[in-house]
This record gives structure tokens, C-alpha cells and sequence, in this order.
């Protein structure tokens, strides 16, 4: 299967309320997405004219508008977190979630934004989202 990947770069910072270690106080990562599409029909040999599975300015678009613009520079905190921290609430970069924002629940509303926005002939085959340097958390079909 012939598949093709693009990597984004956001700044987020997020808190996750009941753990007992560091971060369960605000904090901030930059993130690093790898998103891998693929042709849900693909036939053998060469790709017809134009001859690309996705355009690469397309697929960037796409997550852009749909990922990197919802996450980037923002504070994500869940509701119970901001039910102990009221103060919280007034922050202009601040998105409520309902889950912890972990990534690994970052990345299956990545998923779910993705899915909604991509054509219909492309299928997501993976996703990988680096909270640092050598931890990511990682969803594949």
C-alpha cells in the first residue's frame, strides 16, 4: 500500500487533573504530528496524472485548519480540572475538554477532526503525536 505522511509543529500547554506528578500542574510541550494518509482504491503500477496518493499543500490545509489552528498556543484543561482551578476560566487561550488532555486523547480527537475533513478516496492510516523528543503516543487503522 502506498501511503504518504505529513509532520506539523504546535505549542499547547495542558494539565491532567488526578495525577500525582508533575503534570498535573500547567505545562506546555511542542508537539509533533506525523498524520500518514493512504488511497482507500489503489491500482497497480504508477499513480494516474497528477500521480500523487494526496497532494502535500492540500493534506497540509487540511490539518492546519482542522488540528494545528485548534490546538496551537492554547491551554488545555479538562472540566474537573477547572472545577477545582474556577480562576482558570478566564483565560483567552483556554479550550475545555470533557476527557483529561493527554495525548493520547489529543490524538483520537485528531483522528476524529481528520476523518471528518479528508476526502472521501483518502483513508488516515496512522497517526503519531510526540509530546517530546522520545515519547509519543501513536494510532493506527
Amino acid at each position: 500500500m502506498l501511503r504518504v505522511t505529513k509532520i506539523f509543529r504546535f505549542e499547547t500547554a495542558h494539565a491532567i487533573f488526578g495525577y500525582s506528578g508533575s503534570c498535573q500542574n500547567i505545562h506546555g510541550h511542542s508537539y509533533v504530528l506525523h498524520v500518514t494518509v493512504e488511497r482507500k482504491s489503489q491500482q497497480e503500477g504508477f499513480l494516474p496524472s497528477p500521480g500523487f496518493v494526496i497532494d502535500f499543500k492540500q493534506l497540509k490545509r487540511m490539518v492546519q485548519q482542522a488540528v494545528v489552528e485548534n490546538f496551537d498556543h492554547k491551554i488545555l484543561l479538562s472540566e474537573a480540572y477547572l472545577a477545582q482551578n474556577t480562576e482558570l476560566r478566564i483565560l483567552p487561550n483556554l479550550e475545555i475538554w470533557e476527557a483529561e488532555p493527554t495525548a493520547e486523547n489529543m490524538l483520537l480527537q485528531v483522528k476524529e477532526k481528520l476523518q471528518q475533513v479528508l476526502p472521501e478516496e483518502i483513508r488516515l492510516h496512522q497517526l503519531k503525536l510526540f509530546e517530546t523528543a522520545d515519547s509519543y503516543a501513536e494510532w493506527e487503522q
